[in-house]
């Protein structure tokens, strides 16, 4: 093969693959930008709806379990899930936009994250006081949020 061909051909093959690489780089990038913007929006905007299908059914869970010291492995595997999604609803509180007050509303939404997650820590080495105490602190919250954001309805009893 002749060297100016063999030249030409290398010449072109890191062309072409340079090319290939600036595309891929460009579509990734462009397919990480569009995925980001769909990325932190409520699927149910309504947080009434919101509420009674996340928050409802876990609160009135984890009441049950901790009604009484749970006695077997299986409980304390409810409890752990059950303090795991009010921690992380906690981060899903905060993609809701309330009408006002939104300072108020971030920080009711962290210490749902914060309480949840001390109660998930604290069932995770079957700590019964210790998630007593911290299921109450979360409902306290619960209670402060609706108070102000609900005109006081839907408060919850530990």
């Amino acid at each position: 093969m002749n060297l100016n061909v063999r030249y030409l051909l290398t010449a072109g093959l890191i062309l072409g693959t340079g090319v290939f690489v600036t595309w891929s780089q460009t579509s990734s990038t462009q397919a990480a930008a569009a995925e980001k913007t769909q990325t932190g929006v409520p699927v149910e905007p309504d947080m009434h709806e919101f509420m009674e299908y996340v928050f409802q059914p876990t609160y009135r869970r984890l009441k049950k379990s901790l009604a009484t010291e749970p006695d077997n492995n299986q409980i304390w595997k409810a409890i752990k899930s059950d303090s795991l999604i009010l921690a992380e609803g906690g981060n899903l509180l905060l993609l809701h936009k309330p009408e006002n007050d939104r300072t108020d509303w971030d920080q009711h939404s962290i210490q749902v994250r914060q309480f949840g997650g001390q109660l998930y820590k604290a069932a995770k080495v079957k700590d019964y006081q210790a998630s007593k105490a911290k299921f109450a602190l979360m409902l306290k919250n619960c209670n402060a949020c609706h108070k102000q954001f609900d005109n006081g309805k839907h408060q919850l009893k530990p």
